[in-house]
């Protein structure tokens, strides 16, 4: 199956963090989530290059977005300036709705025509707007933008373009509703400067982690490090709850400071070989209506892959659940096309060798008539 390889090389690099760690069975915790991650990723590879499989996938997916706007309404009618519905904090929220707008939005632009569709790439972009995290807004505007660019080259259709003038006008509409968050955001919380003042101090104590342990101090065990031995606090990061419980604002340097170098060029191997082989069969399928979706997926993989230059929490089991998704997606149509070429070469070697056959059987008599002539 495509892209096997890629998780499990994560995967082992995540071991080989267990090895080294001073609490090998914290570690091994989040080995054991990857490993729950690896089932949603086959489940959904083993179905999704089928027909008509990824729509239902997609409602799912969008009935999620729907609910998530309706707990995020609720929660800024009820006063909360940076909703996060059910998720606990806005950035989470906002980093697993790129796996569930792109997609759908892929779906619509494919030709999908269902409103339960359409309205889960609205809720979820109400769900962005009304969580007031900047990363999240900003790289969910650069992934539409991207989608329909890469989805227009690779094949333009007057459906597509329809969908790309509904969507300046849902823009239109979520656009101020970004802006009054933002509005409120900052008129109650004016210490930005500071807080990305903190997210420098990060860096700095992740990084003189990284420095002095090269294999990482084990997965899953940031936290624990830069408290007890004293980074977090030379490097400057505040003294509270919040700040002192928390990762690095990085997911690379946090994949190095907990897994070493190892651990970063896998998990850059990890979000970059999906995208590579996703496009890959986007535009070298032309054709196929599973490359738009295809695409999609890829597009929301590479939007997260640069959103977690700001943002730690890919290594979350819920992001990784919605990325093993995605995942899933591009390596089930990618496996199924091999077998759906497959069987065409089956079926027109066996057409050739009966068409073949009938023509030695048609000069077999015609040669024994002219004999018996």
């Amino acid at each position: 199956m495509p892209l096997v390889g890629v998780f499990l090389l994560y995967f082992c690099a995540v071991l080989l963090s267990v090895a080294v760690s001073t609490l090998p069975m914290s570690s091994a915790f989040y080995a054991f989530q990857l490993v729950r991650a690896f089932v949603v990723f086959v489940a959904v590879a083993s179905f999704a290059g089928r027909p008509g499989a990824v729509r239902w996938l997609c409602f799912g997916l969008a009935l999620g977005a729907i609910f998530q706007a309706v707990m995020t309404i609720d929660q800024r009618l009820s006063g909360v300036v940076q909703a996060a519905g059910t998720m606990g904090h806005q950035n989470l929220l906002g980093m697993m709705l790129h796996f569930v707008s792109l997609p759908l939005l892929a779906l619509l632009l494919a030709g999908e025509r269902r409103k339960l569709i359409m309205l889960g790439v609205f809720a979820a972009l109400v769900a962005v707007a009304l969580g007031a995290s900047r990363g999240a807004i900003g790289f969910v505007a650069i992934g539409l933008a991207l989608l329909f660019l890469l989805s227009l080259v690779r094949r333009s259709t007057p459906h597509k373009w329809k969908i790309a003038g509904l969507a300046v006008l849902v823009l239109a509409v979520v656009a101020p509703v970004a802006v009054s968050s933002f509005q409120e955001r900052f008129v109650n919380q004016p210490l930005s400067g500071i807080v990305d003042g903190e997210r420098l101090a990060f860096e700095r104590a992740a990084k003189a982690m990284w420095s002095d342990y090269p294999m990482g101090v084990g997965a899953n065990q940031y936290v624990v490090v830069a408290n007890a031995q004293g980074y977090s606090e030379q490097a400057g990061v505040n003294w509270n709850r919040t700040s002192r419980s928390t990762n690095v604002h990085n997911m690379y340097l946090l994949a190095g400071a907990e897994m070493g170098w190892t651990g970063l060029a896998s998990l850059i191997l990890l979000l970059a070989w999906p995208v590579l082989r996703g496009l890959g069969f986007a535009f070298g399928q032309r054709r196929d209506p599973r490359g738009d979706i295809v695409l999609g997926a890829s597009v929301a993989i590479l939007v997260t892959a640069f959103h977690g230059l700001v943002e730690w929490i890919f290594v979350t089991s819920h992001v990784q659940y919605m990325f093993a998704i995605a995942m899933g997606i591009i390596a089930g149509s990618i496996r199924q096309h091999r077998r759906d070429a497959a069987t065409m070469r089956y079926r027109k070697s066996r057409y050739a060798a009966r068409k073949a056959k009938a023509a030695q059987a048609a000069m077999a008599a015609g040669s024994s008539g002219a004999g018996g002539a």
